[in-house]
């Protein structure tokens, strides 16, 4: 997949000719089903009409730009992640648009021009609910009545499993309750998280459960504390291990919220300190929990081990 990145008004165009595009638009945080229909149209129309399959997508998030979120904004697939997951797709060519106050306030019919028609644009594809330019004027009706032919235009529809929307909100919530099952179903694969490996204090090891302690990216969104079991990918192989989110209530002081993700990774024992990491999250097991001592904890986490074994051989 090429990627490209374009800025409003220096730099609109790729630098090289890239043909006749079927273009997906949105922000697409967690590539989801939802987002996975609207990208998979733009896929099929490429074939039918005999070009390359194209993503637009946004950075960073508007609301940051805008304003208007009183939280920070924490993604559900940051950049990098989502670059890989459209690749993982299919998507042949991929322009990240720099959401800036300049090009927040483009009329809707010069995001037209330059972002759809400028680029050689032959079908684009959005959902219901997309908006653009200025103040989120334009939609796709708009879209639709400014392709006078020149293009197509397909519209996707709310995505619902029942009478819920599918949605990256609807995701973060899930999140934030650690309802990693639902998380997992909502977006057609297991939430992932990428991070380094960092020197933690070491008391994994004498307990007899060593830990990989996983510094998560900056603007990572990391589920509700918790013991989770997970898969962890580090120099190319990948690893069952069951994952702590929390404060450590056994050892620490609970006024000091300093939040840690340490992975018990089974059967292995290399130093990793350093190495960039990605966790698949699988199963919630259990909440976070404070033990009377040592042969408490260790108990527990051999039961949570036996679990996630259990849980990995179905």
């Amino acid at each position: 997949m090429k990627i490209f990145h374009l800025n409003y008004p220096n730099h609109m165009k790729p630098e090289e000719h890239l043909g006749p595009l079927s273009m997906a638009l949105g922000f697409f945080d967690g590539v989801h089903k939802g987002h996975q229909k609207v990208i998979g149209e733009a896929m099929d129309r490429a074939r039918e009409l005999n070009a390359k399959s194209a993503v637009m997508t946004f950075d960073p998030h508007p609301s940051l730009v805008l304003g208007g979120r009183k939280e920070e904004v924490f993604y559900i697939t940051p950049l990098q992640q989502k670059m890989e997951i459209l690749q993982d797709m299919g998507v042949d060519v991929c322009f990240i648009v720099r959401f800036t106050s300049d090009f927040a306030q483009l009329e809707p019919e010069e995001f037209i021009r330059h972002f759809v028609e400028g680029l050689d644009v032959v079908h684009a594809t959005a959902g219901f609910d997309f908006s653009f330019g200025s103040k989120g004027r334009g939609n796709m009706e708009l879209m639709e009545q400014s392709s006078a032919g020149r293009y197509g235009v397909s519209v996707i529809s709310k995505q619902a499993d029942g009478t819920e929307k599918i949605s990256s909100t609807r995701i973060r919530g899930h999140l934030k309750a650690g309802e990693i099952e639902e998380v997992r179903r909502l977006s057609g694969r297991p939430f992932q998280i990428s991070g380094t490996v960092v020197n933690g204090d070491k008391r994994g090891r004498t307990i007899g459960f060593p830990t990989a302690n996983v510094q998560p990216d900056l603007g990572t969104f990391v589920p509700a504390g918790g013991v989770y079991a997970v898969r962890l990918h580090v120099q190319g192989e990948v690893h069952d291990g069951v994952c702590n989110v929390g404060y450590k209530p056994t050892f620490n002081d609970p006024s000091l919220k300093q939040l840690s993700i340490e992975v018990h990774i089974f059967d292995f024992d290399k130093d990793i300190y350093g190495e960039r990491v990605a966790v698949d999250w699988h199963k919630r097991i259990r909440d976070e929990q404070k033990f009377s001592g040592i042969d408490e904890l260790k108990a527990q986490i051999e039961k949570d081990k036996q679990e996630t074994i259990r849980y990995f051989a179905e």
